[in-house]
Order: structure tokens, then C-alpha cells, then sequence
């Protein structure tokens, strides 16, 4: 005797079409927002090292071939390049750091001088180079 009811089975179902679109959509807003996420960009040929240089960006400083300086994004007069970066390192309260962006062109002079800047306000320098593997 077979007492088990066939009919009273029900075959659960999941419909996903949805979700491949939203799951896309998602994809594209962030391949989208990573784009954006460093707003300090300034197109420059970095050295290259075998190590990896990078640091907790405090302040960027960027030198390009032509000799300017840049605080993030902002084009500032050697001159002015202290003043510029006093406010920005003293809202840290982790230990200040500067992270020098030369062109492999520079001289190695600007980059002292910077480096000496760094020093008088008291802030780390990291020189950041190129990765190797990537061309």
C-alpha cells in the first residue's frame, strides 16, 4: 500500500532573470566610482622600484617636468610650498606624511628641497615610483 500522496509535492521555484541586471548595474557603478576615487591626479613618468613605496596619503605633492610644484592638484610657487602644506599636516594626528610625485626627469635638487621642507614641518616623505611590472 503505498500511502504517500504524489500530487501534494510542490516544485519550488526562483526566478533570477532580475538579478543578473541589477548584479550588472551594480558592476558598472563601481568599475564607474573607482574611476573617480583619486582626485589628485596629475599625469607624470615615475621612476621605477622594486619595492612597493606606497604610504597612507597624507599630502601629495606632485613635481612635473617642467619644473612645478603641485599640492593635490593645486599649482604652487616654491616659495609658497610650506605655507601650503603647514594646514594640511597639522589637522593629522597620525604622524604627517608628504608623498613626493616627481617625473624621472626632475632634477633630484627639487626633490631635496622638498624633502627639506618636509623635514622643517616635521612630516614623513615617501618618493613614490612606478611599479615595475606595470608599463
Amino acid at each position: 500500500m503505498n500511502l504517500r500522496n504524489r500530487r501534494g509535492k510542490r516544485q519550488v521555484e526562483l526566478h533570477n532573470s532580475a538579478l543578473n541586471d541589477i548584479l550588472f548595474i551594480l558592476l558598472l557603478f563601481f568599475l564607474i566610482v573607482s574611476t573617480l576615487a583619486n582626485p589628485n591626479v596629475i599625469k607624470l613618468a615615475l621612476p621605477k622600484a622594486k619595492s612597493n613605496t606606497k604610504a597612507k596619503q597624507t599630502v601629495v605633492v606632485s613635481i612635473n617636468d617642467k619644473r612645478e610644484f603641485f599640492v593635490g592638484t593645486n599649482k604652487v610657487p616654491f616659495e609658497n610650498l610650506k605655507e601650503k602644506l603647514v594646514p594640511s599636516i597639522k589637522s593629522e594626528n597620525v604622524d604627517p606624511t608628504i608623498v613626493i610625485n616627481a617625473e624621472k626627469s626632475v632634477p633630484v635638487e627639487d626633490i631635496v628641497r622638498v624633502m627639506e621642507v618636509a623635514r622643517e614641518i616635521g612630516a614623513k616623505v615617501v618618493l613614490a615610483t612606478a611599479n615595475p611590472q606595470r608599463k
